[in-house]
């Protein structure tokens, strides 16, 4: 009964902590005026030398480096609740990170488009940095935390 009852608290902390997570190398498009659903998870690749591209099941969007206005990252930090309640207190004082970016451009009529994404936490830095190369625009920092995170603590 009671490796049931551990195997059960387990479980249940794995899943909390990982709902609503994206997957440290992947992105979800939160919204935007682009044509996906809200909520997919799929890549963010900016290795081609033109465009960034989003890229999920049944979706594929790119975004002309060209023809970005803005760029604009920040980051929301949470509680693992469900982890402290089964596993430990400790981990009450652990926090699970959310990084946002939203790209602000032009389509092909000149009409001004955006782009909210959840990137994994695995391709920030490289994702920031080559938006950065790439369109010409600065990266603007909601605050000093996201600064910290976006460039590797500088």
């Amino acid at each position: 009964m009671k490796r049931t009852t551990l195997a059960t608290a387990l479980i249940v902390a794995f899943i909390g902590s990982t709902l609503g997570a994206v997957d440290g190398k992947k992105a979800e498009y939160i919204g935007g005026t682009l044509t996906v659903k809200e909520k997919t998870e799929g890549t963010l690749s900016t290795q081609g030398a033109t465009d960034v591209v989003f890229e999920a099941k049944g979706a594929k969007v790119a975004i002309q480096y060209a023809s970005i206005t803005e760029l604009e990252y920040g980051q929301k930090a949470g509680r693992r609740v469900a982890v402290a309640v089964f596993v430990s207190p400790l981990a009450l004082f652990s926090k699970k990170r959310n990084h946002f970016l939203t790209i602000t451009f032009n389509d092909s009529a000149g009409k001004e488009q955006a782009a909210v994404f959840e990137l994994g936490k695995d391709i920030v830095r490289t994702t920031l940095k080559v938006l950065e190369v790439r369109s010409g625009k600065e990266v603007q920092y909601q605050d000093e935390e996201a600064r910290k995170s976006g460039v590797g603590g500088k």
